[in-house]
């Protein structure tokens, strides 16, 4: 891109630049002076100054002004980037710490230098070795994933619905797995090909057809992101209407298969299962990424939005088509796991702000540490019992919902008064 002032790029931010301060400095607010060179540049087209400019140089000399207001502006931008480049590394540094205690606690607890000796040596004590490797880090490794993944689907459901309580659950993604996966046990569905998977399979299918039903909905021109919403909000009541119906035929065998894995437990994790939603997760970040800038515009409005040329339908539908993926793949391997899509994102806002180029990686982190913490304090609840993760996630997250409903009302409250 162009690069502007002292090596600051044109397109720095999505609501920021030299191009917006000298619309509003031509637009005649006096808040605002434009970079000199933009302004010379105003006047040779033109062939007249701008309204103000001529009082400015009088008051505050030829070119001192611009130069200090320019300079002051770069300055506050590279000061919040480097707080929020601060911040995403302080959030890298609390998962690694927890991700170490994830693998230290259990039945038999292992010291950091233990744990460390049998990730990183391979002559170390093969029976810590295979503790460690075998059973306990691919569950810690799927609460990273699955935590972030979870994050990464609520952070941009929330952006293109314009709704802070937005989630996979809210549009019936897991709802929709979870009664997938209630058929394929009950029935005793085996696949010809990848027996072992039938139940992922199963359960990622039917959230993605609940995904693809929502999309292709969402993409008349007559729906709103309200009508998204409460489409939704039928989905979920529905599969949940369906699910107990095939709670109430189901054996007790069945039903018990069920019920755990509706709770949500990491302790079916498998390396097949990391890999997947590893290669899930390396694909949808990249491109929620790229699309920052237009993510963070609809967050000014959709007119705003299309004004600069976004195509806001297109936009929303194709994000939704990645978050589906991304939701549907996680409930799959591990179950319904809720809130983690709702807190993760708000923990990143309060964090980094809404600039989507840090608040993807701060959802990411955030919905990370905060699964794995769940899932290590779900093994230390009752020794020698994984308490499964979901019941945590719930137990958190429902503070946290009330939290943003009261917020919101007394923010409508102030703004009415």
């Amino acid at each position: 891109p162009r690069q502007g002032l002292e090596g600051l790029p044109r397109a720095a931010h999505a609501l920021e630049g030299r191009g917006r301060l000298l619309r509003r400095h031509l637009m005649g607010d006096p808040n605002v002076t434009a970079p000199s060179d933009d302004v010379a540049v105003h006047q040779s087209d033109t062939g007249r100054e701008p309204d103000g400019a001529a009082s400015t140089r009088k008051a505050d000399g030829p070119a001192d002004a611009p130069t200090d207001t320019a300079a002051s502006a770069y300055a506050s931008y590279r000061r919040r980037t480097a707080r929020r480049v601060a911040m995403l590394t302080g959030l890298a540094t609390l998962l690694l710490a927890v991700f170490l205690v994830a693998l230290m606690v259990g039945p038999l607890g292992f010291s950091p230098a233990q744990v460390l000796g049998a990730l990183f040596d391979a002559d170390y004590d093969p029976w810590v070795a295979n503790i460690v490797i075998n059973l306990r880090l691919p569950p810690a490794l799927l609460a990273m994933l699955v935590g972030g993944a979870l994050s990464l689907a609520g952070v941009q459901m929330q952006t293109i619905l314009d709704n802070p309580l937005a989630e996979p659950f809210t549009l019936g993604i897991s709802a929709a797995s979870a009664l997938g996966a209630a058929l394929a046990i009950v029935t005793g569905l085996v696949l010809p090909v990848a027996t072992g998977a039938t139940l992922p399979i199963v359960a990622m299918t039917a959230g993605l057809a609940a995904s693809l039903t929502i999309a292709m909905v969402s993409r008349l021109p007559s729906v709103t992101k309200e009508m998204t919403i409460l489409l939704g909000i039928a989905l979920v009541f529905s599969c949940q209407a369906l699910l107990a119906l095939v709670q109430y035929r189901a054996s007790t065998e069945s039903l018990q298969q069920i019920v755990f894995w509706s709770m949500g437990s990491l302790m079916r994790a498998t390396w097949p299962a990391v890999a997947t939603v590893s290669a899930a997760l390396l694909v949808a970040t990249p491109v929620f990424w790229v699309n920052g800038w237009r993510l963070t515009a609809i967050t000014l409005g959709e007119a705003r939005a299309a004004a600069m040329g976004i195509n806001v339908a297109r936009l929303r539908a194709w994000t939704l088509v990645g978050v589906s993926l991304l939701a549907a793949l996680s409930v799959a391997f591990v179950g319904i796991i809720g809130f983690v899509g709702l807190v993760g994102p708000h923990m990143a806002r309060g964090l980094v702000g809404e600039d989507q180029r840090f608040l993807v990686p701060a959802s990411i982190l955030c919905g990370a540490t905060l699964l794995t913490a769940a899932h290590t304090a779900s093994q230390l609840i009752v020794p020698g019992v994984a308490v499964p993760v979901g019941i945590l996630t719930a137990l958190v997250g429902v503070p946290v919902f009330l939290t943003i409903i009261f917020g919101r009302q007394r923010s409508a409250v102030r703004s009415g008064s």
